[in-house]
């Protein structure tokens, strides 16, 4: 099944399940206790937002070994976390502003994990029971700024650099599915899930470890190798099989 936010002219910002071409309404929680209302509202009159809320936006670094290398970078023996802040949530379709601050902002395809239940000191065995679905997300980076800094908040925490969406799959199978990206139809980057040094369930357990975990709560898994610049003008595709494409314009600030 997917989930989506979505808002129309009509309709204020709100949870809803897909069927085919349609949006039909979610009654009550969706991370809770919820049912589905008939599906009556044609996807092409939505809008569609990011389609979770989260209290947190967790990253993992390096978690592709090629991705590591291609930085010159050693690859961490446990995973490698970081934080974006809620401000960098952008909607699938919006812009992404490169700051007047950087002069190299650059893409960075991932799987991202919805968390769907609450939990602390989750074991990997367990982790799927706190997982709702998967979608498609782009860590945007200033690179300069990362470099620079040497902490990695501020190159990655501008407004609109954590584009996810467009919807949450939970039927999605993370074990091998290819990761790309395109920027103005060209490829960059191009890698299966499988390759990935720590599996979604490991790096649940391994961020549950050191803070809970809510409902709505986001995981960015890492990149693969080719990570790229953007420039004003751009559009952006990551594309992960099976799940979707998350596109997005490219604008200076």
């Amino acid at each position: 099944m997917r989930f989506v936010r979505y808002q129309t002219e009509e309709k204020s910002p709100r949870y809803g399940w897909l069927l085919e071409d349609k949006i039909g309404d979610i009654e009550g929680d969706l991370f809770g206790e919820f049912r589905r209302l008939e599906a009556t509202t044609p996807l092409a009159e939505a809008t569609l937002l990011a389609p979770a809320q989260p209290s947190k936006i967790i990253c993992v670094g390096r978690n592709y070994a090629a991705h590591a290398k291609e930085h010159n970078a050693e690859v961490p023996e446990l995973p490698l976390i970081f934080f974006k802040p809620p401000s960098a949530i952008n909607n699938p379709d919006g812009v992404i502003i490169l700051p007047h601050q950087s002069q190299q902002v650059e893409h960075e395809a991932e799987l991202v994990v919805v968390i769907g239940k609450r939990g602390r000191n989750i074991i990997p065995e367990e982790a799927k029971e706190h997982i709702l679905g998967y979608t498609i997300g782009n860590d945007v980076t200033a690179r300069d700024i990362q470099r620079a800094d040497r902490l990695w908040t501020r190159g990655k925490g501008f407004d609109t650099f954590a584009p996810f969406g467009p919807w949450i799959d939970t039927d999605f199978d993370p074990a091998d599915a290819v990761v790309t990206c395109r920027v103005n139809g060209q490829m960059r980057q191009m890698a299966s899930t499988r390759d990935m040094v720590f599996s979604v369930d490991t790096i649940i357990a391994f961020v549950s470890s050191v803070m809970t975990l809510e409902s709505g709560d986001i995981i960015f898994t890492g990149t693969p190798a080719g990570v790229g610049a953007l420039v004003d003008g751009d559009k952006v595709d990551v594309d992960i099989e099976g799940l979707g494409v998350l596109s997005n314009a490219v604008k200076s600030s």
